[in-house]
């Protein structure tokens, strides 16, 4: 059975998204990514086996997941295509590219050394023990400072794991210049208050900022969807930026929420239920024991 006939009959037993004539909803979307999560891991297993020891897994297959994410948003049913290969397809394309993103040698260093290798083994194999660079580099028509200097380019390619110290691992040794425990717990925090603060906006302004930022459409077609001009959507964002900003600040940083110039206003009235609205949803997130929120790119 080939690659490509394995991955499909991975898929052959999920849900059938190929024969609908309409566009995937953002249901049909989560469906499908959490259906083929599984063949993220197939593809990067398979890809694990034909690589060096350094190479992270995690950081393959988190480039598989968002090529998975982003082949469900792009699916076009019509087209013909199975969503298990189109999906195969794309995800295989991102771990080359987080591949090719974390080698340090170009393609013909890595061509010229293949070349090297191959005319060592068969030097080897000739004369019965290993071969002279001055003997690689005449059987390949080269000089030997071509083959010291490639031997030289591949040896500073290959990358030590910073977890192979055989005592202490390396990465112990070194000064790390990222986010300290209390300030991921900080980032996670204003991401969670984040989510309830965008579902809590008024619908207009909340279509907008999901259409705009989440599912990356053009101004010109979220116009278009609301039967307003590009001019009105460019406010409506700002205006939800805006409730966005002081509604995190009113809880994580009060200091910096500017005051209401009429603080018995109707709208200054309307901005403070809705930063209770949000606290409220925060609040009621945090005392649950288990809570799946996930953000729609579409309303």
């Amino acid at each position: 059975m080939s690659a490509t006939e394995r991955t499909e009959a991975m898929g052959a037993d999920r849900p059938a998204f190929d024969n609908v004539e309409h566009l995937p909803s953002p249901a049909d979307i989560d469906e499908m990514v959490v259906a083929h999560m599984g063949l993220v891991s197939h593809i990067v297993r398979e890809t694990m086996s034909r690589v060096p020891a350094h190479v992270s897994r995690d950081d393959l297959h988190s480039a598989g997941l968002t090529a998975l994410v982003k082949a469900a948003r792009a699916f076009e049913p019509g087209r013909g295509v199975p969503f298990t290969r189109y999906a195969a397809s794309r995800i295989r394309g991102a771990i080359l590219d987080e591949l090719r993103g974390i080698d340090w040698a170009s393609r013909s260093v890595r061509r010229r050394g293949r070349d090297l290798d191959e005319a060592r083994t068969r030097l080897a194999a000739r004369l019965g023990r290993v071969p002279e660079n001055h003997e690689v580099a005449a059987d390949l028509g080269i000089s030997v400072a071509e083959v010291e200097s490639n031997d030289g380019d591949v040896a500073r390619a290959n990358v030590l794991s910073l977890q192979g110290g055989a005592e202490t691992p390396f990465e112990e040794l070194l000064v790390s210049d990222g986010p300290t425990p209390e300030e991921l717990v900080e980032h996670r925090e204003r991401l969670a208050y984040l989510v309830d603060a965008i579902e809590e906006l008024p619908e207009r302004l909340r279509l907008v900022v999901r259409e705009y930022f989440l599912a990356e459409r053009p101004m010109a077609e979220i116009a278009a969807t609301l039967g307003v001009t590009e001019s009105r959507v460019s406010q409506i964002r700002a205006e939800a930026l805006v409730l966005l900003r002081d509604a995190m600040n009113s809880a994580l940083d009060p200091a910096l929420v500017p005051a209401h110039p009429r603080p018995d206003g109707c709208a200054a009235q309307r901005r403070a239920a809705y930063f209770e609205a949000v606290a409220a949803r925060h609040a009621s997130h945090r005392h649950t024991p288990v809570v799946t929120r996930r953000l729609h790119p579409t309303g």
